[in-house]
């Protein structure tokens, strides 16, 4: 990032509270891109032996960018013009390179090494790296009810590790930590732009930058998908079309209307999800320890978003 775009990492004006059918709607988006991103992790783990790292990221980002737009295409006849700013392209830039394509190639690294389940409880570092960065940057604050949350959130995170079955593997951890940094500078970052770009707009540019980024393991991903069976194919299409231009659709507009910090507490319920989607899925049968996390994560992230009623 350019010493202007860490500038512009600087606190808003507060914005008045949105309507209440707004509220509804963002809480709607930021429940579907929990449930796809919950299952990202199970179809990375399904896929992730066959196509490598990166091509397999290439096929993501390609797939979702070429959804979004057709979509864009589709709505508005047209698509998007560049943002006007150079420094508005260039956080979208940052953000597509730091979250879409660098957070994608670590997790699928990563997930070579760890099971999925521990892959998502350990990515769950991110969303208490946004709340600090977004009181400490953008002006968010630490409210007491966010700190709370989180720390309940994390007790529920290592119950559930506690009855993991995955073994261990230090190159695992080690790129699943790294990628929760990518992704809590890609929220962090995405926040701000949204301030002067919509959210339809970023998601889409991002996917192009992130897709033009890969293009150079491009021979890999032909001779890779050349021998993948339909199902591995399948299983990356599915990760572009629903985690991806889907789930970052329904993140951006939520992130628009909603405190970073506040919303990327939402996320923890991401491992009870997937708990619950290989239950029905893979047909792996939660453990107790999965099941009681699942319970504490979930009460962390209604603690998280409790918002006290202001006095009169």
């Amino acid at each position: 990032m350019t010493m202007a775009s860490v500038t512009e990492l600087a606190p808003a004006s507060p914005a008045p509270a949105p309507p209440t059918a707004d509220r509804v709607k963002a809480a709607l988006a930021v429940v579907v891109t929990v449930v796809l991103w919950a299952s990202a992790f199970v179809a990375i783990r399904a896929v992730g032996h066959t196509l490598s790292p990166a091509p397999l990221a290439l096929v993501r980002l390609a797939v979702a960018a070429a959804a979004l737009t057709a979509l864009l295409l589709a709505r508005h006849r047209r698509l998007p013009r560049r943002p006007a700013s150079a420094s508005a392209l260039g956080l979208i830039a940052a953000y597509g390179v730091l979250w879409l394509t660098g957070y994608t190639v670590v997790l699928n690294a990563a997930e070579r090494h760890v099971d999925a389940g521990t892959a998502a409880l350990l990515i769950n570092l991110a969303p208490l790296l946004v709340a600090f960065g977004a009181g400490l940057f953008l002006g968010e604050g630490f409210p007491r009810t966010l700190i709370a949350g989180s720390l309940v959130a994390l007790a529920g995170i290592a119950v559930i590790g506690m009855g993991s079955s995955g073994r261990g593997d230090w190159i695992g951890v080690v790129l699943c930590l790294l990628a929760a940094v990518l992704y809590a500078a890609g929220v962090l970052i995405q926040k701000v732009t949204l301030r002067s770009v919509d959210g339809a707009t970023v998601t889409w540019l991002g996917c192009v930058i992130g897709t033009a980024v890969l293009l150079p393991w491009t021979p890999q991903l032909i001779g890779e998908l050349s021998a993948a069976s339909t199902g591995t194919i399948l299983g990356a299409v599915y990760l572009g079309l629903f985690p991806t231009a889907i789930g970052f659709s329904t993140w951006a507009y939520a992130l628009h209307r909603m405190d970073a910090g506040r919303l990327s507490a939402t996320t923890y319920a991401v491992p009870a999800v997937s708990v619950l989607l290989s239950w029905v899925l893979l047909s792996e049968i939660p453990t107790g320890y999965g099941l009681v996390g699942g319970a504490i994560c979930l009460a962390g992230v209604a603690i998280s978003r409790y918002r006290p009623r202001s006095r009169r």
